[in-house]
């Protein structure tokens, strides 16, 4: 993102047209990331005015807005902090700053632009929550984002914005900069809790171990992802009537959408949440402006690596859960990969899938085990040496992992309503699903591709071996 100068090179999409702005605004400005010019384009005023108001109000006001939760299960952020009990101390706050899902780097950028942005967002979810402390964990790898967000919790604590007595009031808070080690599995809410307790980074079973009851240090812990908590401050700013009224009742507000892949220009934009569709975000000219080369559209994943494949038949789908759930995916981590014509489909499908089995922590058999031999079956069957056995054992042991109706059928015959999602789990968190989620996808949109690796291996002469 920065050219060889050093100096910033925006990616598109994020200031063009007329499209609302309410978590990369200030992304228009070089120096979007300092104390001057957040407080130049009315930063801390949100939490001004919630210090003026009683908390029980400031939730109620999140509440109203219905924030949906940009992490990827999108829970409303008011709901959630309401299911932690009252009358315990201490309560934490944890952002989960481990954005590691493929194809998806929105909340790197909200951390590396506008982090004043985030740590407002943190200190108005603790305020209205009745939160203790907040723990800010960001991603090993993201090196630029730590130091941004390091610099700024150093002008915050200095300038009076976070500390004791904020702002002359009798709320205090301390914010916690911590560093992950780079692992998948912790963007999962309670194996991020357990890494941030010092312990490997292994899902915890729920229940009994919901974060809300149940969390960091065996206390109530609300688990936040970094764009839910960026909304706040313009949300406290403006009102949640300003905010419900952009997109749609069930999906106000607007959502970064990180798009790549076969694009004319892949970025990250700002979109309409709920009205915005597909086949607007990869054709309009405000954002992708359409395949690259002039190519054909063959799929795209529509919600992160982690999602059920989409077709062509699916581009008017909007951004919306109650829509895309019942077509066959989910909109999930905000991540839209683009797959043109000329698109190896079995080796696409691999990528993904060896990543998943990778990433596996190992704590369960099914993800630990399955992952591993989707992984070696599919790279036999792309390395031309598979067979059609082996395309139904690629099914086989997905059912392990998650069982179900998976039908056998060619891309001909299976429309994507018989895709069963969300998928049942025989693992403790979604890293086992997400191995064979590729598989699955390819497996019955472009079945043909596989038969017709598999027949052009049957039809390669065996050399005869010497005695």
């Amino acid at each position: 993102m920065s050219g060889p100068s050093g100096t910033w090179q925006h990616a598109p999409g994020f200031w063009e047209g007329d499209r609302p702005r309410i978590v990369t605004s200030r992304f228009a400005h070089a120096d979007s990331h300092t104390l001057e010019r957040f407080l130049a384009t009315d930063g801390y005023a949100g939490l001004r005015r919630a210090l003026a108001m009683p908390a029980a109000e400031v939730h109620g006001e999140v509440r109203t807005a219905t924030v949906l939760g940009r992490g990827g299960a999108g829970f409303p952020a008011g709901t959630k902090w309401g299911l932690a009990p009252e009358g315990v101390w201490p309560k934490y706050m944890v952002v989960n700053g481990d954005e590691s899902e493929p194809g998806t780097y929105k909340d790197r950028l909200l951390m590396e632009r506008d982090p004043h942005q985030l740590i407002e967002g943190c200190l108005i979810a603790c305020y209205a929550a009745g939160l203790s402390q907040c723990f800010l964990y960001v991603r090993g790898e993201m090196a630029l984002a730590q130091e941004r967000i390091a610099t700024a919790l150093n002008e915050a604590y200095a300038a009076g914005y976070v500390g004791r007595n904020i702002l002359g009031s009798r709320f205090s808070l301390d914010i916690v900069l911590h560093w992950g080690a780079g692992a998948y599995v912790v963007g999962e809410e309670t194996a991020l809790i357990e890494s941030l307790e010092g312990n490997r980074g292994m899902p915890r079973l729920k229940p009994p171990y919901f974060p809300a009851a149940i969390g960091l240090y065996g206390q109530p812990t609300i688990v936040n992802n970094v764009e839910t908590l960026a909304n706040l401050p313009w949300i406290m700013r403006n009102g949640a009537s300003a905010y419900t009224a952009i997109g749609t009742a069930t999906s106000p507000g607007t959502r970064m959408v990180a798009v790549s892949g076969h694009v004319a220009r892949p970025g990250v934009y700002e979109i309409v949440n709920g009205t915005t569709t597909f086949r607007d975000l990869i054709y309009g000219d405000e954002f992708c402006r359409g395949i690259r080369d002039g190519n054909t559209l063959k799929a795209f994943v529509p919600g992160g690596g982690s999602a059920p494949w989409f077709t062509p038949d699916q581009l008017d789908l909007p951004f919306e859960a109650s829509r895309v759930g019942p077509a066959g995916s989910m909109l999930g981590s905000g991540a839209v990969m683009v797959m043109d014509h000329t698109t190896d489909i079995p080796r696409a499908a691999l990528t993904l899938t060896r990543f998943y089995a990778h990433e596996s922590c190992g704590k369960c058999t099914p993800c630990r085990e399955g992952g591993t031999w989707l992984e070696r079956i599919l790279s036999r069957v792309v390395d031309g040496r598979g067979t059609m056995e082996d395309l139904d054992q690629l099914m086989e042991v997905g059912q392990s992992i998650c069982p179900g109706d998976f039908p056998h059928a060619s891309s001909s015959d299976l429309g994507l309503a018989a895709v069963p999602f969300p998928y049942k789990m025989t693992t403790i968190c979604f890293v086992g699903p997400s191995a064979f989620v590729p598989v699955h996808s390819a497996l019955t949109l472009f079945r043909s591709e596989f038969e017709e690796r598999v027949s052009r291996r049957t039809r390669i002469p065996v050399r005869a071996v010497a005695p």
